[in-house]
């Protein structure tokens, strides 16, 4: 299993509280690398995994994960997280910007958002 990148998940708790976070965390190096209105993103250019994401809210999803882990495949990790009895928040979906992800919650009551970019892969 190959995990590619690990980014917290910080929800605020307007638009303006996140333009705010946005300023700050620009302060320490990171530039805005997607705004979808409910979720940002920031990345460090020297190390563009490296980012820090905002959310005022989770669009297609019943809670705002805490984390987000980028694997290379998100099926064959739900399928060894289901078999291990982790409680899995939220099923395994292709989303229209571009990922596959599902949500599970960790020993810890963290709820994890594990993702796979899809590339030119029809969606499943």
């Amino acid at each position: 299993m190959t995990v590619r990148r690990i980014v917290p998940n910080i929800q605020v708790a307007s638009a303006e509280s996140m333009r705010t976070s946005s300023d700050f965390y620009g302060l320490l190096g990171f530039e805005e690398v997607m705004d979808m209105g409910w979720v940002t993103t920031l990345a460090s250019p020297a190390n563009p995994t490296a980012q820090v994401s905002f959310f005022t809210e989770e669009r297609t999803a019943p809670v705002v994960s805490d984390l987000s882990v980028e694997v290379e495949d998100v099926d064959a990790v739900c399928a060894q997280v289901a078999a291990s009895g982790a409680e899995i928040v939220r099923e395994p979906r292709d989303e229209e910007w571009g990922v596959r992800r599902f949500f599970v919650r960790d020993p810890n009551g963290r709820v994890v958002n594990v993702l796979q970019h899809r590339t030119g892969k029809a969606s499943r």
